[in-house]
């Protein structure tokens, strides 16, 4: 099977994300494509089996180009296998971890036309050393209203990896 992994990222944890379910997929003997989603082509498409698209949220949205990726090739994810996963800050509530109770998620799913066979919702990464002084502040009084890390020394990663690995499993049975 080849598999295309396609990823919007901010801060490079969805990307991280990808490329372990990459090296599972790899591991048992798939060939796995990793793109962005802004560098994937047609061509691309058209030669895979399965597509994953991963897509990090930034103050309660994913970014642009995956809705942009999506629409444009509605009916190449629809012609394949599909899943589709989120990373975010409200996925380190174990309750919010699924497409039905993470807001982001499923107002995500009612914008677009496409419905992977496949969704989950993965616990983001707040690395606060890593940021500009705006969002670094701005994340603070996200996470102190919602109970979240505020030391803007810390770095937490709220990604069950364990999560993750199952979700590659299933990807590729």
């Amino acid at each position: 099977m080849r598999l295309l992994i396609a990823y919007s990222t901010i801060d490079g944890h969805t990307r991280e994300i990808c490329e372990r379910i990459a090296s599972i997929a790899a591991a048992e003997g798939h060939a796995v494509d990793l793109c962005d989603v802004g560098q994937v082509s047609a061509q691309m498409l058209d030669a895979c089996d399965r597509v994953v698209i991963g897509a990090s949220i930034r103050y309660g949205h994913h970014r642009p180009a995956v809705k942009d990726f999506i629409d444009r090739h509605q009916a190449a994810l629809e012609a394949r296998p599909s899943a589709f996963f989120s990373v975010n800050a409200v996925g380190r509530k174990p309750h919010k971890r699924q497409a039905d109770t993470n807001p982001y998620v499923r107002k995500f799913l009612r914008q677009i036309r496409w419905q992977p066979q496949q969704v989950e919702v993965f616990g983001g990464k707040i690395d606060y050393p890593r940021y500009g002084a705006f969002d670094r502040n701005m994340i603070r009084l996200i996470m102190w209203i919602t109970g979240g890390p505020t030391d803007p020394r810390s770095v937490t990663d709220f990604t069950d990896w364990t999560q993750v690995e199952a979700f590659a499993r299933r990807l590729i049975a």
